[in-house]
């Protein structure tokens, strides 16, 4: 399986940005760091990206470490060390130096992009460590691509109520179905998902087909913008799942069977061109029915054992203790969402189900 590694030289740091003791700076490009994503190399050794969940790791045997970075907006990271949460980071504005965490003895540590691309494209430049950046440790064995909507990129997971308006600060994609599905298989993943999104129509479009969605998207390096296209190197995943629908039906439009043919067969047809005949699994979300029996149609015509359906029936989530802000599902609801799908795709893939609680 292909993973998104950068190789890249040490780089003498042109100023330590934490005080006390002698930082290291290693570009962002290093061997020693591993980013997993979507990103664009520039010719400053630096990488530029946007979409939600993209993350680092990397090992080192100092106590202190800081990622120095810009962002065209303002994005929330996790910071996970040794696979726990340790704490809450943010970019904002020209390039900066931002502590990730001190008092540790050798840790592998993991930078998570918990915001998604509408709050700003993160330049990263690298990472200030008091200390030797090790060797890392073995990438998971299994890659999981998740394309979504506002679901997948955790809006409003950390809400209290459901009546809150949504910020920033309150999306976690960490606290969502993938993230958590993904966990479940001891797996890696790319979340390539935008709020609002569909794959005919677009949240609250007065037409039919929107003029982008989703089946566009996915073809992008930065979900923002057009160029550059993505060249579908950087990774190449196990399993692809999709979960859209929600927005398509949405404020009283639901798309015929024929517009969503059309669109779903464009999508299908990119991930078929790109990764070849890797599994995919459509999860049709509740308000969405009617895409069965259209997506039955469509599986009929292909003739592809390895793209399969489920649907998320009505009633997986309760809309009191479910939902954070937004009227969004928050962690509790987003395990509910997980562990209805879980299944599938051990069946799918082979995979051992796991047995513990999903978390």
């Amino acid at each position: 399986m292909k993973r998104l590694f950068f190789a890249l030289a040490l780089c003498a740091a042109s100023g330590a940005c934490m005080a006390g003791g002698d930082m290291r700076f290693y570009e962002a490009r290093s061997d020693k760091i591993r980013f997993t994503g979507r990103a664009a190399e520039n010719g400053d050794g630096s990488l530029s990206f946007d979409w939600s969940g993209c993350h680092f790791t990397f090992r080192f045997d100092g106590s202190r470490c800081a990622m120095r970075a810009a962002d065209t907006g303002r994005n929330y990271y996790n910071v996970f060390v040794d696979g726990r949460l340790y704490g809450k980071a943010t970019v904002e504005g020209a390039s900066s130096c931002v502590p990730l965490a001190e008092g540790l003895a050798p840790h592998t540590v993991t930078v998570q992009k918990r915001t998604e691309a509408e709050q700003g494209r993160t330049t990263l430049y690298g990472i200030e460590a008091d200390g030797a950046l090790l060797d890392l440790p073995p990438a998971p064995s299994r890659l999981i691509e998740f394309i979504g909507d506002s679901h997948t990129c955790g809006y409003g997971t950390e809400g209290k109520t459901a009546s809150e308006p949504f910020t920033p600060e309150t999306e976690n994609c960490d606290l969502a179905w993938g993230c958590i599905v993904a966990r479940c298989f001891d797996a890696d993943y790319v979340l390539t998902a935008h709020s609002g999104q569909g794959i005919v129509r677009n949240w609250a479009d007065e037409k039919e087909t929107s003029d982008l969605t989703m089946r566009q998207r996915i073809l992008r390096t930065f979900d923002m913008t057009d160029s550059p296209r993505w060249d579908f190197r950087g990774y190449k995943p196990d399993i692809v799942v999709i979960k859209l629908g929600t927005n398509d039906c949405s404020t009283g439009i639901t798309p015929s069977e024929a517009a969503f043919g059309k669109a779903f067969r464009e999508l299908y047809g990119a991930l078929r061109e790109h990764y070849g005949s890797v599994p995919i699994l459509y999860v049709i979300p509740d308000g969405a029915e009617a895409f069965y029996p259209y997506m039955q149609s469509v599986m009929a015509g292909l003739e592809d054992g390895d793209l399969h359906c489920v649907m998320h029936f009505t009633g997986i989530t309760n809309q009191d203790g479910d939902l954070g802000a937004g009227y969004h599902p928050n962690h509790r609801g987003h395990r509910k969402f997980a562990a209805a799908v879980i299944p599938y795709i051990s069946t799918i893939m082979g995979w051992e189900m796991p047995m513990e609680v999903i978390q």
